[in-house]
This record gives C-alpha cells, sequence and structure tokens, in this order.
C-alpha cells in the first residue's frame, strides 16, 4: 500500500481542522464555566469564608455587580443627640459605609437561597454579612 504526498496532506489537514473545531469548542465551554461562576450559589460558611474581610474590588469581580447600592448617611445633630458634642466628633476620622444587596446567592438548605444577601462595607473591606428572606 503506498501513502500519496496528496492523502496524507488531505490526512493533516482533516486532523488540523478537526483539532481546531475541538479547541474552539472547549473555548467556548470554559467561557461559560466562567461565566456560570458569577451565578453560583453557596451555604451560608462557604459564603462567610470566602468573602469576610475582603475588599470590594474581590468582591465585585467575584460576585458581580450588586443589584442595590446604599450608601450610609449621618444625620446632622445625631452627635449632639447622642451626648457626644464638639472636639470628639471634629478629630474623629471619616468612615464611610456603604450596603450591597445580591439576591438569591447564598443557600440555607439544598432547594432553598435567602432572599437577599447584605455585604456592609466599612472603608472598602466588608465588615459585617447578613441574609435575608423577609424584606
Amino acid at each position: 500500500m503506498q501513502i500519496t504526498i496528496n492523502n496524507l496532506t488531505k490526512r493533516t489537514m482533516k486532523n488540523l481542522y478537526l483539532i481546531l473545531i475541538s479547541t474552539i469548542i472547549l473555548s467556548l465551554g470554559a467561557g461559560q464555566v466562567l461565566a456560570a461562576g458569577k451565578n453560583k450559589t453557596y451555604t451560608e460558611d462557604q459564603f462567610l469564608n470566602a468573602f469576610s474581610g475582603k475588599t470590594k474590588t474581590v468582591i465585585s469581580t467575584k460576585l458581580g455587580s450588586p443589584f442595590k447600592k446604599e450608601l450610609s448617611v449621618k444625620p446632622e445633630g445625631a452627635a449632639g443627640f447622642l451626648g457626644k458634642v464638639g472636639a470628639d466628633e471634629k478629630n474623629a476620622k471619616r468612615v464611610n459605609v456603604e450596603m450591597w444587596y445580591y439576591k438569591n446567592l447564598v443557600s440555607y438548605d439544598p432547594k432553598h437561597t435567602y432572599k437577599e444577601t447584605e455585604i456592609t462595607f466599612v472603608n472598602d473591606r466588608v465588615m459585617n454579612i447578613a441574609f435575608f428572606n423577609n424584606r
């Protein structure tokens, strides 16, 4: 049996074509897996261990954008109402508090997730995480 260069070239081209198609399909699949990572659900412990103390950048990279953000605002005259007046307030360092809200992100049993997860940042670091069903 004789193998001609023409047959060898056809086989080589066919193999290269199959490799190219396989690579494209695997690449698309990997992209879908990475995109699905943002829609992942966590157990309470997994979520707390993964995100406690992290920065806003880490949270937004891993979870994506929240559906709602709120800034904490100190009402005018609050220090006087609480009995703290004067130098203490003037010398205090400004604290930025922001809350981010995500939907259906953390599960409390295999079939149910909390309706909302609230992540509270103090000066751009996670300081509190809460899970809610009643909002």
